[in-house]
């Protein structure tokens, strides 16, 4: 049953340009008028930001103006630790949310897939979270139907209170992954990406990623997905301008966004669909830079248990 419109958590820091677009493109979605809005800002790191900082403020006063609620911190927390904060601060309101940070192009139907998933699997706990983005999978160029995966994204997703509960920022257990070759490769997907190292840096202080952990907490409990057929956000932030940087030879982005209004068309099988889940593993390792990149991630895996690359 639906019981409103979820609050769309917006995430900003320094890139006024691109929450621009960001915003521009939120507004033209199915929805947006009926959507609690909340803004939540970081704050600077230093007196070299303190101008981009405030320019992206104005920009979402200056585009959201009264239609949004404002969080702008002094201090600077970081990344993770802003969205952690966001998201549970909202879910103890309302329950659900959907999180946006300000490097995404929105299609026109994002919020409308985006609801409708979260009132479909509301009280199914087997579903964690419901995703935006889809990886470039041919075998779903004219497939209508949402399905289920188990792993989560971070460009543009939602989750429930009930869900969240799971959520444990210390990862307890994740070591296993250096002892157990199966539990590893399953996390990474059969081999295709090196979620193992990304955990092994997170909790080596080397970087401060909430994703991972959301992730290994959904695949300790055994959880899944909700994903669109093709994607329906695209980052338009992999310049080199965020965190992450600009990958040489992986490309994540969507080549396409799903057009139209995308009305939320339940999976034909209510569970992991083998021959998709295949699918789906195949485009992430041609994007993901195919021989190429599994190379330079061994590559730095050494480094890295060398000591020799931070």
């Amino acid at each position: 049953m639906t019981i409103g419109l979820a609050p769309v958590a917006l995430f900003v820091f320094n890139r006024p340009d691109h929450l621009r677009r960001t915003i521009e493109s939120l507004m033209h979605c199915d929805g947006f008028a009926s959507s609690p809005v909340f803004v939540f800002a970081d704050g600077a790191r230093g007196e070299h930001d303190t101008e981009a900082v405030q320019a992206t403020r104005d920009v979402a006063r200056e585009l959201l103006g009264e239609r949004a609620k404002y969080h702008f911190s002094e201090s600077n927390g970081g990344l993770a630790r802003s969205i952690i904060n966001g998201v549970e601060h909202l879910l103890a309101i309302y329950g659900r949310v959907i999180v946006v940070e300000d490097d995404l192009l929105l299609a026109h139907g994002f919020l409308r897939f985006m609801n409708d998933a979260l009132d479909r699997y509301s009280d199914d706990k087997r579903v964690y979270q419901v995703s935006g983005h889809m990886f470039d999978v041919s075998e779903f160029a004219r497939r209508q139907q949402a399905l289920l995966l188990p792993l989560t994204t971070t460009w543009g997703w939602a989750t429930w209170a009930r869900a969240w509960k799971a959520f444990d920022p210390e990862a307890r257990g994740w070591e296993a992954l250096q002892q157990d070759y199966a539990l590893r490769k399953r996390f990474n997907l059969g081999g295709v990406y090196d979620y193992a190292h990304m955990m092994a840096c997170q909790m080596a202080g080397r970087r401060q990623s909430w994703g991972i952990r959301w992730y290994w907490s959904v695949f300790s409990n055994g959880g899944l997905s909700c994903f669109p057929p093709r994607s329906l956000v695209a980052n338009i932030g992999m310049d080199g301008t965020g965190t992450n940087g600009k990958g040489v030879f992986r490309s994540f982005e969507s080549r396409t966004l799903m057009s139209g209004a995308t009305p939320f068309v339940a999976p034909s099988e209510d569970a992991l669909e083998p021959k998709a889940w295949t699918a789906v593993r195949h485009a992430i390792w041609r994007q993901n830079g195919r021989w190429l990149g599994y190379t330079v991630n061994r590559i730095r895996r050494l480094l890295w248990a060398m000591g020799v690359q931070r």
